[in-house]
């Protein structure tokens, strides 16, 4: 069964077309890099498959697992439930500065919850003990009780990782992840994803400025460029061809390193010990 199926998808916002027919399916397990120019579509698309963007009326559709997310421009009646499955992380983190890393991973929660207990803050020794782990999953176990503006741009991105694997989510979104990362940040957090991609099963789309990374990390790349899809196939299949016309001849995005990555997450290392909070205790405290 497909993951995520797009199908005559099209979208314009007054006279420029973002979207233009477009139709991809993704298989259950996959990891895929979605790569062009700014302007080329690939956020807009995202926004569409996470439910937040509706397509034209028309004839375009898209499911998750099989289920209708969206048909003819209007969210299905099943897409709130949907939504809980599908993982979202950005470029700008979305964590809360003043709250503790823990606190902020154990938002993944609130779509699981009653809003009551979300509101204040409350959660088990269970959901907490699973945002630790999600924490150690990602390789910061150790930053749990920092406040999260007191974490370097990497970590914020790996909090926010753990964060979607608290939501239990079977599809995570990736808009240009690394984007305002360094490199050496930028790897870590890329590794984490394709960890997160092997070990626990979970779909990712991944948008990306930087090719290489595509080719290091993602087996199948998906490149648009005004709107429509110019290359869906292996990211190994990417020739400097196939980039010149997606980025021009004087891009940067044309280097096609052919080194592999050099940090590999350690996912046995046990989680460091913490103090026990009472069951239901504030989290937000």
């Amino acid at each position: 069964m497909n993951a995520i199926s797009v199908r005559n998808l099209s979208k314009a916002f007054g006279k420029k077309r973002a979207l233009d027919n477009v139709s991809i399916d993704i298989a259950k397990g996959e990891m895929v890099a979605l790569i062009g120019a700014s302007g080329s579509g690939k956020s807009t698309l995202l926004r569409h498959i996470c439910g937040l963007e509706t397509g034209q009326s028309g004839s375009s559709t898209i499911e998750i697992f099989g289920a209708g997310l969206q048909a003819n421009g209007r969210l299905s009646n099943g897409a709130r439930d949907l939504r809980r499955n599908i993982g979202v992380i950005f470029q700008q983190f979305n964590l809360v500065g003043r709250l503790s890393v823990l606190s902020n991973v154990l938002v993944g929660n609130l779509g699981r919850i009653p809003v009551w207990r979300g509101t204040l803050g409350l959660f088990s020794s269970e959901e907490k003990r699973l945002a630790r782990e999600a924490l150690a999953k990602v390789g910061i176990p150790e930053v749990a009780w920092q406040r999260a503006s007191t974490l370097s741009g990497g970590q914020q991105q790996r909090a926010a990782i753990a964060r979607t694997l608290v939501q239990r989510a079977n599809i995570l979104l990736a808009d240009e992840p690394i984007a305002s990362l360094d490199p050496s940040s930028a790897r870590r957090v890329m590794e984490v994803l394709a960890g997160v991609n092997r070990e626990n099963g979970i779909t990712c789309v991944v948008s990306l400025h930087q090719v290489e990374y595509a080719r290091r990390y993602c087996p199948r790349t998906i490149a648009l460029k005004d709107g429509r899809v110019v290359f869906d196939g292996p990211s190994t299949m990417l020739t400097h061809k196939t980039l010149v016309e997606l980025y021009g001849s004087n891009s940067e995005e044309l280097i096609l390193p052919e080194a592999v990555p050099d940090f590999v997450p350690d996912y046995t290392q046990p989680e460091p010990a913490t103090a026990k909070s009472p069951d239901l205790a504030p989290a937000f405290a």
